[in-house]
């Protein structure tokens, strides 16, 4: 091994800034472990702050992404949970291990690694030892760097808070990468899956994932649609990766005493809703941050148990972050990750 390795940073905000750099490969102090990494996916999270759109304070030089997964290379003096050669994956939020985030009203909770915390886009990283958690065993890397974010998203939306079972029915807005995981989720726990979404190809491969009905939303009201689809009943749990406006059609598509996970800004941060729907469905409206290292320790538990694979739309070398960037803004069916070899 030499004694260099390569590191995405970032001096000021925007791509323009990325700058892949040489830098003597970190030591391990106390109760931190130094990983090997091999896979880290990319999240819309981590374009938006690369590029600024996303307000939060960054220490710079900054290294983006918050999930990777790799290989425990050494250990420091008193590190119990990994051993040399266990394969681990981050965690999104790595002090939040278990009910609620560190936070409080006027200071949000959002500690997070390719934040608060510098990112998971270099050859190695040293992180503290309760920051990891195992890798799935039936996974590769490149599948398990998936689960951090987007996958816990997904599972805490549907299963940590939203106790998701059989017979129930599901609304999965888009194919990306947390609408996937729901998807898989859902069908995993025994409930009737609808897909949104504006092309007609990616309908087709999302019914080929196991979804119960695909609904092309730039054709027609796609909540009239559902309604048709439901007997006027509305869906049991909304996957609502869109926001702004667009949380108004989830909650006309919502059942009566139904739930909307709120994940995603994609058409806004900003939201507003009609009292006379809010009031009489009164459904769980719950915002999604992702979620804690315990639920991600559960969830690791259950994809070994049902086997469910991440859907990768495409890796690229450690070296083409930018070709990764752009395929993020075109838009990818599951996942896009940045390998070493």
């Amino acid at each position: 091994m030499t004694d260099l390795m390569q590191r995405w940073t970032m001096s000021a905000l925007g791509r323009e800034n990325l700058t892949l750099v040489q830098e003597p490969i970190p030591q391990p102090g106390p109760g931190e472990v130094r990983v090997r990494v091999n896979a880290v996916s990319l999240n819309y999270r981590d374009k938006m702050v690369i590029e600024g759109s996303m307000p939060i304070g960054l220490a710079f030089p900054f290294t983006p992404a918050s999930d990777m997964a790799g290989v425990v290379e050494s250990i420091g003096e008193g590190v119990t949970r990994f051993a040399p050669g266990a394969r681990v994956i981050s965690t999104f939020s790595p002090e939040w291990v278990d009910g609620k985030p560190k936070g409080d009203a006027r200071n949000l909770p959002y500690r997070t690694h390719g934040g608060y915390f510098q990112g998971m886009l270099a050859e190695y990283v040293v992180v503290n030892e309760d920051w990891l958690v195992a890798s799935p065993d039936s996974l590769d890397d490149i599948q398990a760097s998936t689960l951090p974010c987007a996958g816990l998203t997904a599972w805490f939306a549907l299963v940590e808070r939203g106790g998701v079972k059989a017979g129930q029915t599901v609304l999965v807005q888009g194919t990306g990468g947390v609408a996937m995981f729901a998807l898989q989720i859902a069908k995993a726990h025994g409930a009737e899956v609808f897909v949104t979404s504006g092309s007609d190809e990616k309908l087709a491969r999302a019914k080929a994932l196991g979804a119960d009905h695909g609904i092309h939303r730039l054709q027609g009201d796609w909540v009239e649609t559902l309604y048709d689809l439901t007997h006027d009943r509305g869906i049991d749990h909304i996957i609502e990766t869109a926001g702004g406006e667009n949380l108004r059609r989830s909650l006309r598509a919502v059942a009566v005493h139904g739930r909307i996970s709120v994940i995603g800004v994609l058409e806004g941060s900003e939201i507003s809703l009609p009292a006379g729907e809010l009031l009489l469905k009164s459904p769980v409206i719950q915002g999604i941050g992702v979620g804690h290292r315990r639920a991600l320790e559960d969830f690791v538990r259950a994809v070994d148990a049902t086997g469910l694979k991440p859907v990768i739309a495409h890796s690229y070398r450690f070296d083409q972050l930018p070709q990764a960037l752009e395929h993020l803004d075109r838009g990818a069916f599951g996942k896009i990750v940045l390998t070493r070899e």
